[in-house]
């Protein structure tokens, strides 16, 4: 399976984990990424990966999630952007429809990712989608069920 982890996902690890809901994410997110250590999965993403990388300000923190990006990332051509540019019109974000638009690009099976409000739109505009996003609780689930 290809699994592209927008950058929320790798930052998780990273955030504060005294709330329930950040420690179950970094736990699920560990499971994505051990399982593609393991090959049982790839890893897939894009140049919007770096772009968003260089909005952390913390060096170390940008340094560590910076070794959590799969080693090669889909360019940002035309086709993306203009997928993109349909896709917020659709209501997703300029980012997340960046994001969404190199997924599909890429051949992913699934976006995943910590945002609750990109995984709602997802799964509301899912038809008009070439990729699923997932939350990345419900789709570790998955995988384990």
């Amino acid at each position: 399976m290809r699994i592209y982890l927008d950058v929320c996902c790798l930052n998780r690890p990273f955030d504060d984990q005294s709330q329930t809901r950040v420690r179950d994410e970094t736990l699920a997110v560990q499971a994505i990424l051990d399982a593609v250590d393991r090959g049982l999965h790839d890893l897939v993403g894009s140049q919007m990966m770096r772009i968003e990388l260089k909005a952390i300000r913390d060096v170390v923190r940008r340094r560590k999630v910076r070794a959590l990006l799969p080693a090669k990332l889909l360019a940002l051509d035309d086709a993306v952007h203009r997928r993109a540019r349909e896709l917020m019109v659709q209501g997703f974000r300029a980012a997340d429809a960046v994001h969404v638009a190199a997924a599909e690009r890429i051949a992913a099976d699934v976006l995943v990712t910590t945002d609750d409000r990109l995984a709602r739109r997802g799964k509301r505009l899912a038809k008009r989608l070439r990729v699923r996003v997932a939350d990345v609780l419900s789709f570790v689930e998955e995988l384990q069920g």
